[in-house]
């Protein structure tokens, strides 16, 4: 494991044939079959007598579990069934939408199409009031905005905890409803 632009980035290794260096393994040989308890010399000679490498896939076992199979096309099955798991999953985008206490009527059912196409498509949207000057005193305009926005997309959205208010800001996240 090591870090890769703030990200952790996670990489198997497995261990194969002289690289694995305990005294016992637990075998699961080529065809499938358990073995059992075996020591590491005699599981490298099966393998190399069947021209196939020995794998520790189990480094956690006591004795660590080993098979003997073809590496290449092992390392190629766990590299297709990490694509596949990557397909999976759902990445989540945050979008924002910014808007003014003293926004026009139209320029609300604008913000608010918007905010639907992008809840419509999958995103997160975070809703943001921006406050400047002497419009930090009417802070309950920028609320009205934010619960009529709220209301307008209920049906198809749900807010991720509540309205919070941080300096010149009132932020409110909204996500897609779970089907």
């Amino acid at each position: 494991m090591f870090y890769l632009t703030g990200r952790v980035v996670k990489i198997k290794k497995f261990r194969i044939n002289q690289f694995i260096k305990v005294p016992e393994v637990r075998l699961v040989d080529s065809d499938g079959s358990k073995v059992g308890i075996v020591k590491t010399s005699d599981a490298l000679y099966r393998a190399q007598s069947q021209e196939l490498d020995l794998v520790e896939v189990s480094s956690e076992a006591t004795p660590p579990v080993c098979k003997i199979l073809n590496f290449s096309k092992f390392k190629y099955e766990e590299s297709k069934k990490e694509r596949e798991a990557k397909k999976k999953q759902k990445s989540f985008r945050t979008k924002e939408i910014r808007v003014r206490p003293r926004i026009g009527e139209h320029d609300l059912v604008v913000k608010i199409k918007h905010i639907v196409s992008f809840i419509s498509s999958g995103d997160k949207v975070q809703v943001t009031v921006i406050f400047s000057g002497r419009e930090m005193q009417h802070k309950e305009l920028g609320f009205k905005i934010i619960d009529e926005i709220r209301k307008k997309v209920i049906d198809i959205a749900e807010t991720d905890g509540k309205i919070c208010s941080m300096g010149n800001r009132i932020f409110l996240t909204l996500s897609p409803k779970k089907d």
